[in-house]
């Protein structure tokens, strides 16, 4: 769990691909919703790529883990850290905020692990399926640990 403090109760755990979803039509995340300025974590042990501010996703961390999966941290307040930065699970690499299209909203940390090895046999035949062989559910890593 990214989110300090956080528990199943901060998030939906039926958001992952949740159909319709704004802009970007499902939902390929989890929302874990905090108070403004919230610590926010690394969930892996990886390489920060990416900081920075991008439409959608406003202020964001991306972070290289183990298996080549790619960990989106979006909607910060704040960023704490910088790319091409080793990062651990005890870093706080930023707060949690409500910037890009989440302006307005309460503050939350929109959370994603892509893999750019597809998993060919979670593809399904709507809501952008052949899209979900490249995303995880968060919800489940939240839930094993």
């Amino acid at each position: 769990m990214p989110v300090r403090g956080a528990t199943k109760s901060d998030y939906n755990s039926e958001s992952f691909w949740y159909y319709p979803w704004g802009k970007s039509v499902t939902h390929k995340g989890v929302d874990v919703f905090a108070k403004d300025g919230c610590p926010i974590h690394s969930s892996v042990n990886g390489l920060v790529l990416f900081t920075g501010e991008i439409g959608l996703g406003g202020n964001f961390v991306l972070v290289l883990g183990p298996k080549w999966r790619l960990h989106y941290f979006a909607h910060l307040k704040e960023i704490k850290t910088s790319s091409l930065r080793w990062v651990t699970k005890e870093d706080e690499i930023g707060t949690v905020g409500s910037s890009g299209n989440a302006k307005g909203k309460a503050p939350h940390l929109h959370y994603s692990i892509v893999t750019p090895i597809p998993y060919i046999w979670r593809a399904d035949s709507d809501r952008q399926g052949w899209r979900k062989m490249f995303y995880l559910n968060p919800i489940d890593y939240f839930e094993a640990s």
